[in-house]
């Protein structure tokens, strides 16, 4: 009988705790969509209050996943819903939980900087493509970059991994062939062709001047602009206009 504290539950066929991968890569996914929304919002536009948002929510997520049970995590209740009607793939739930670990203390890295110091860096970019990263690759691949940790740090293997990777009897995958390759090649090619036409045709396009609304009701003063002024480490990443832009500054 599965406790209301446990991480992972009993599955008479298997010896570990497991987990349902596809409710896991659900989640995944779902978390995935709502962390690029709050990612492109900071990024394109200087808004960080949807990832502000999304931070506390993962951290919590993820708090009640580790510290309490996967089964009351919010989006593993999504995510299991969303494929209840799909055969489930157990998995083992210890690495699982070493993977989910990395992610928390990452939110609470990103808790650290963005809500209760407001800073604005490159550790910022660096903490959010790694999330971003880990969950997508999860979502999309099925590939749990910290249950690889886990196996790379632990005596005792992972049992039951994703696709059964963890067992040295699975066959061998399928491999591309020459000709797939060469497919992808001439893909790859045709679409450095097609970013470099559309930029140099873009850049072309008159565009009309755009001013923050905020950089209007800004204060013209030595201290405000002591306050723009530039760090070198945006100057070095070429990123002077997205740290303006970030920082309200014209």
């Amino acid at each position: 009988m599965n406790k209301t504290f446990q991480f992972g539950q009993h599955h008479p066929d298997y010896t570990v705790l497991v987990l349902n991968e596809r409710a896991v890569r659900a989640s995944a996914g779902i978390l995935f969509f709502f962390a690029l929304i709050g990612f492109m919002n900071a990024w394109l536009i200087g808004n960080f209050q949807p990832t502000r948002v999304f931070v506390l929510l993962f951290l919590m997520d993820f708090g009640i996943r580790i510290f309490v049970n996967p089964q009351y995590a919010p989006s593993l209740i999504m995510g299991q819903w969303v494929v209840r009607k799909q055969q489930p793939e157990y998995v083992g739930a210890p690495q699982k939980r070493f993977a989910w670990a990395i992610g928390f203390v990452l939110a609470l890295l990103m808790s650290y900087l963005m809500i209760f110091n407001s800073l604005v860096g490159p550790m910022n970019l660096l903490v959010c493509g790694t999330c971003l990263a880990l969950m997508f690759v999860e979502s999309a691949f099925g590939i749990c970059i910290g249950c690889k940790i886990y196996n790379a740090l632990n005596q005792e293997k992972a049992q039951l991994c994703p696709g059964g990777v963890c067992d040295v009897s699975t066959a061998k995958s399928a491999s591309i062939s020459w000709v797939q390759a060469l497919v992808v090649l001439v893909f790859s090619a045709i679409t450095v062709t097609v970013v470099q036409a559309v930029y140099r045709t873009g850049s072309t396009v008159s565009r009309p001047a755009f001013t923050s609304p905020a950089a209007t009701t800004l204060p013209d003063s030595s201290a405000e602009s002591e306050r723009c002024k530039v760090p070198e480490f945006a100057k070095a990443l070429g990123h002077e206009a997205k740290w303006k832009l970030h920082n309200n500054c014209s």
